[in-house]
């Protein structure tokens, strides 16, 4: 049990010295570390499920998850023990902001592959929607692509059919007039086969001669278009049989079925943000519990510690400028002191060198040439 609550301790960020000091705050800090731990556990989680279904690999999967949760933990332990906490609220809650900003940031990575497992069966039926969307998209292009020629060629044909039919009521029609002429139905209303009748015949056998002509000119273009068409449409037919079926069964494609889903469902879009907010929960916890909690045992004596520490560098830091500020005194003072003594020396021997110089001359003793040789002048 000890050891579970020194890890829990040591995944909280606090230091054990200072805590060992302050017992009253031992559970309080095994909560807050407890909950780093499992958000890094769920994160590991969700990184390997988003990962499996990327890579389809359980080792590549679990080992790139474990990592991500060792980031994640180590991340959100930094982000605690970073929080140092005040008698000033506002100052605690400025100082946290940019820590929950992150906090909601990593919840919401966390959350989203959780949310992907927990609606997977959902997803799946989405998925197969997608799917077929999908083909008949792709095969709505190829039949556009085709539909230009095939609605062309059947024009065609209806035209040229229209043409022979036009020919072939024309003939039905004057031969039916020629046999009622016969017949006495109609004409003259005399049943005879007079020159009435064979007028009128010669006008229904043109007729047929002409829808004969029609015939022997357009059936072979209707039959040649017909061969044509059918072959556009095996064509259009057998790009669409090689239509590959999209594969969608990757992160990208179940996050827009998730999206698709909440869309269409009140219930999945509201169970999607209840679980989003848990994990957000979840995720600032430690962070809301340091930011409402009065400053406890534990962060004055931290804050004793570390003020310790401070004092102490602050002394030794005087300390060594007093000393660095003397030595530079002392070497400015004596450096001036022997530049004005060598000054003072230099000045005294000139001046010597020139009275003497001077009684020379007075005495007669030497010329000016002698001396300036003699003094170096």
């Amino acid at each position: 049990m000890k050891a579970i609550q020194d890890f829990f301790i040591y995944c909280s960020g606090s230091n054990r010295s200072v805590l060992n000091r302050t017992p009253t705050d031992l559970q309080k800090h095994v909560g807050i570390g407890a909950t780093i731990f499992f958000t890094g556990l769920f994160a590991a989680v969700a990184c390997s499920y988003a990962l499996y279904t990327v890579f389809n690999s359980y080792v590549l999967a679990i080992l790139i998850g474990f990592v991500w949760g060792l980031m994640i933990f180590n991340l959100d332990r930094y982000i605690v023990s970073s929080l140092k906490m005040t008698s000033s609220f506002g100052k605690n809650f400025g100082h946290a902001l940019p820590r929950l900003a992150l906090a909601i940031l990593i919840s919401i990575v966390i959350a989203k592959p959780l949310e992907l497992k927990i609606f997977e069966t959902e997803i799946d039926g989405e998925l197969l929607l997608m799917r077929q969307e999908n083909k008949a998209a792709q095969e709505s292009l190829v039949s556009i692509r085709f539909q230009p020629r095939v609605d062309t060629l059947d024009s065609e044909i209806q035209q040229l059919k229209n043409e022979i039919g036009n020919y072939e009521e024309r003939r039905d029609t004057l031969m039916a007039t020629a046999i009622a002429e016969a017949d006495g139905t109609g004409g003259s209303q005399q049943k005879n086969l007079g020159p009435i009748y064979r007028a009128k015949k010669i006008d229904a056998d043109n007729a047929q001669s002409e829808l004969e002509e029609v015939l022997g000119r357009n059936l072979p273009l209707i039959d040649s278009k017909a061969t044509i068409l059918s072959s556009l449409k095996d064509q259009q037919e057998a790009e669409i049989s090689e239509l590959e079926q999209a594969n969608l069964i990757g992160f990208a494609s179940r996050l827009e079925s998730l999206h698709r889903l909440a869309d269409k469902s009140s219930a999945i879009k509201l169970a999607s943000m209840f679980i989003m907010l848990l994990f957000i929960a979840i995720e600032t916890a430690p962070l809301l519990v340091k930011l409402i909690s009065t400053r406890s045992p534990y962060d004055y004596e931290l804050d004793k510690h570390e003020q310790v520490f401070v004092m102490h560098h602050a002394h030794k830091t005087a300390l060594l400028k007093n000393k660095t500020m003397n030595q530079i005194e002392y070497n400015t003072k004596l450096g001036a002191f022997k530049t004005q003594v060598a000054i003072d020396t230099e000045k005294k021997i000139i001046k010597d060198v020139v009275e003497e110089s001077y009684a020379d001359l007075k005495n007669g003793s030497k010329n000016w040439k002698s001396i300036f040789s003699t003094r170096g002048f």
